[in-house]
């Protein structure tokens, strides 16, 4: 056999040995992997890995010397996708490819893949979001958890949660125990913020208070988390749950402006034993200091969603101390801001304009997403190619309309599974800038986000055509004529989440 024809062969075993996957697995394998450094030095421009995904590689440019290159990833001790193989220099696309497919063939061959990946810095224990500890007890477990952790529907958002534990760090040794026990919403925001940071371009460090710092080149800022939870006591224990137009106005206008108020007003007053602010902090001083809120305080239930898909609708109200009124004259939208005085709901009333009040000229911004929820998790993991069999995942709701005099969001209804679906974990984050700040956040940090400015009782926005403004996500187990799936189990009902 001559030389060629053997280097022929050995090339096509070689290549039965690795396939190309999808940039969102990819993504999602290496969500906590790449370096912000890393994004600005190379153009990646296919992704790799072998049958078992057990190694997984892609091939780039360099953005500096126009040359291409490949780089190998294995699972460390703790189970994170680091980098184990370079190579740079290369002439062309062509020939890197050919050289990561052959680089990790070989690795198959010649590596011991269980330890290729230890880099020697890793924790003594991975955060194993969903173990669960023997000696707990079972019944205490949030109910939210038990879905995420049991529910075969769940499996795609179970993908997800495994990828993104063994890179935390938290300083809060109580973090695992209250997302499985306690407070399940509040640390799922958070999860939900490191992964639309890391997938922002940003370096993320878990700080003990505030929850992160996100750094970048020449960028720097620190986040603090909070959420809208119910009301144990007082005029807002009991949802006014609003089915008439005139009872979501009073709702939004009145009951949610308190209750954003409470969560943001929490924060901004609260000291350490120091007697310091958030912003007071070593970590903290001289950045500008974010605080990112969500509401949690009702959940979707079967017939009706939950208060977050259209609660955010009374954020921008409350933190600017305007409301907008909108009319159409001659076909041209005019808008107009109208300064409110006070929100009050039942017995209790509040001021109007956060971002008014003593104290918050220290907070550069505010941060929201309505879509920090399993069904989240759910469509990320789906999307990266995880979804569970004998599922179908419907996502509905309404994204940003580009054209000019439009009033509402526009409709939309689509298939996760289906291949032209695409998502990502920051697509309905929205940030409002604090006009009196004393520390701005630059818009220019957060391209890509629905951006909002008030200035010369103006409101300005910058959005993006991908953004989305509320949706609902419909998971459904398929099942036969009997009512049975095809395991022979009973037929799941569908789940709005």
């Amino acid at each position: 056999m001559g030389a060629a024809k053997a280097k022929r062969i050995q090339r096509e075993q070689d290549n039965r040995l690795t396939k190309p996957i999808p940039l969102a697995r990819f993504d999602l394998y290496t969500l906590g992997t790449r370096k912000s450094l890393a994004r600005v030095m190379c153009r990646e421009l296919s992704w790799w890995s072998d049958t078992d995904e057990r190694v997984i590689g892609f091939v780039f440019r360099d953005t500096t010397d126009r040359d291409y290159g490949w780089q190998i990833l294995a699972r460390d001790r703790v189970g994170r996708f680091r980098s184990v193989k370079l190579e740079h220099s290369l002439r062309s696309e062509d020939y890197a490819t050919v050289g990561l497919r052959n680089a990790i063939a070989a690795t198959l061959k010649n590596d011991d893949i269980t330890k290729l990946g230890d880099q020697g810095d890793e924790p003594n224990e991975p955060v194993d979001l969903l173990r669960v500890p023997i000696d707990a007890d079972p019944t205490k477990l949030h109910p939210y958890f038990k879905e995420l952790a049991d529910s075969p529907g769940r499996a795609p958002a179970r993908a997800a949660a495994k990828e993104i534990g063994p890179w935390l760090a938290p300083s809060d040794p109580h973090f695992v125990q209250e997302f499985q026990f306690k407070q399940f919403d509040q640390r799922l925001w958070e999860l939900y913020l490191w992964a639309a940071f890391r997938e922002l371009g940003f370096d993320v460090t878990q700080l003990e208070t505030p929850d992160f710092k996100c750094f970048a080149p020449g960028i720097e800022f620190t986040v603090e988390a909070t959420t809208v939870a119910p009301s144990q006591a007082g005029p807002l224990a009991v949802h006014p749950n609003p089915q008439t137009p005139e009872e979501m106005e009073a709702f939004l206008t009145g009951c949610m402006p308190i209750k954003f108020g409470s969560a943001l007003m929490s924060k901004l007053n609260k000291k350490d034993a120091q007697g310091r602010h958030y912003w007071e902090r070593e970590e903290t001083k001289d950045k500008p200091f974010v605080l990112a809120v969500a509401d949690f305080h009702k959940r979707a239930e079967q017939d009706q969603p939950g208060s977050m898909t259209f609660s955010h609708s009374a954020l921008w109200p409350y933190l600017y101390g305007h409301r907008v009124e909108w009319e159409l004259i001659d076909g041209q939208l005019k808008t107009q801001a109208i300064k409110n005085g006070t929100h009050t709901f039942g017995m209790k009333t509040i001021p109007s304009g956060f971002f008014d009040q003593p104290g918050t000229e220290n907070v550069s911004a505010v941060l929201f997403s309505n879509a920090g929820t399993i069904a989240k998790f759910d469509r990320i993991g789906v999307v990266a190619g995880f979804g569970a069999p004998d599922h179908k995942y419907y996502r509905i709701g309404f994204k940003y309309d580009p054209a000019p005099n439009a009033v509402r969001g526009q409709p939309f209804h689509v298939d996760v599974a289906a291949p032209e679906y695409s998502e990502g974990w920051s697509d309905e984050l929205q940030i409002f800038h604090n006009p009196n700040a004393k520390i701005p956040l630059d818009h220019a940090w957060l391209s890509g986000l629905a951006q909002f400015y008030f200035k010369n009782d103006q409101e300005f926005s910058l959005v993006p055509e991908h953004h989305v403004w509320s949706s609902m996500t419909m998971l459904m187990r398929l099942v036969t004529e009997q009512g049975d799936d095809k395991r022979g189990d009973p037929g799941e009902r569908t789940i709005i989440s």
